[in-house]
């Protein structure tokens, strides 16, 4: 059955115990061949967070396998996803390596290497089955987990369930992949969707687009069942609306990092606003917006930093459509989460 949202599930028989020593495919053998291919002579490598302890190693492994003239240089950029390109880096090398995400945007001279996980998905699913309401059942995941996708379409259907799956739009990659920013793969009939992966951001960001759907989050890395509830969320971002309807000053923020411009959008607010001031800037935090003096802000880059990082700003923090809200364009109960579609 599942456990409360805050549980961080028994990780006793889980992938977990091989958070230190787990085994990633690199593909080491494609991206030497792409040095060759290209005789290129600067490389760079772009890890994500979670993954930046293991640049240097395999730095090292393809220093071994590349002529002594060729260079690789690991980026150290924040990076949360395939939108996240080290674009500074990119321009400066003849091959750049994207590690741990699926490829958003094709281009000669990125080489996406997605590293699955070894997790075993299917004892979590099983626990999963008990929350499911219907015999009919959506199925998404993560860019980690896809190379199980069709075993655990199979694993379903066995079990007696009709499994609705599809490829979203451009952004997405695989037939049933989510990314913190779009769900549309999710656009499914079935009233109820199975979420297959860790962390509660991605199913979070599902129900709040499909609010009619019942999401279950069975999370293979922490060994827990849950099921996705928007209200504590909702009224966070309901109080950030309620802060900033008094708003005479605002900052719009335009994100320069490739994949989340939307400048269309900022540009809009700034027509119709003559109170707003356009902010560009890569990576916004808290600690850089502090020094302007503004009501609250308009967040059009990525949609997590409203939402995740939404508290820790010293003014209000909003989506483009909580803006409209804010400033009366549109009613409060229209609230929905910000999503994008498309690439750069």
């Amino acid at each position: 059955m599942s456990q409360d949202a805050t549980s961080e599930g028994d990780l006793r028989n889980t992938g977990m115990s091989l958070k230190h020593d787990r085994e990633w495919d690199y593909e080491l053998e494609q991206i030497v061949e792409a040095i060759e291919e290209r005789d290129a002579k600067r490389v760079g490598l772009q890890f994500p967070e979670g993954l930046k302890r293991r640049g240097p190693a395999v730095a090292d492994d393809l220093r071994q396998l590349c002529d002594d003239d060729v260079t690789f240089m690991l980026s150290g950029q924040p990076c949360y996803g395939a939108c996240d390109l080290d674009t500074y880096l990119m321009r400066r090398t003849d091959v750049f390596v994207h590690f741990g995400h699926s490829p958003m945007k094709e281009s000669d001279k990125i080489i996406y290497v997605p590293l699955f996980s070894n997790v075993d998905p299917f004892p979590i699913m099983e626990d999963a089955l008990d929350d499911i309401e219907g015999d009919e059942v959506g199925l998404v995941t993560t860019a980690q987990h896809m190379n199980r996708f069709e075993d655990m379409c199979d694993w379903l259907e066995e079990r007696g369930y009709t499994v609705q799956t599809r490829k979203g739009d451009d952004r997405l990659t695989y037939e049933g992949q989510v990314l913190g920013c779009n769900y549309a793969s999710a656009d499914i009939p079935a009233d109820d969707v199975l979420y297959v992966g860790g962390g509660k951001f991605h199913p979070l960001g599902l129900a709040m687009e499909h609010p009619d759907k019942n999401v279950v989050i069975a999370d293979p890395v922490n060994n827990v069942v849950t099921i996705a509830d928007t209200r504590k969320f909702m009224k966070q971002r309901y109080a950030s609306v309620h802060k900033a309807m008094d708003a005479e000053k605002w900052g719009v923020i335009f994100c320069t990092k490739i994949g989340q411009g939307r400048m269309e959008i900022a540009e809009k607010i700034l027509e119709d606003n003559e109170n707003a001031y356009l902010i560009t800037m890569d990576e916004v935090t808290p600690d850089r917006l502090r020094n302007f003096d503004m009501d609250a802000f308009v967040n059009t880059g990525c949609p997590r930093i409203t939402t995740d990082d939404g508290p820790r700003f010293h003014k209000p923090m909003l989506t483009p459509q909580e803006y409209r809200i804010a400033v009366g364009d549109e009613p409060l109960d229209a609230l929905e989460f910000d999503t994008f579609h498309g690439t750069w």
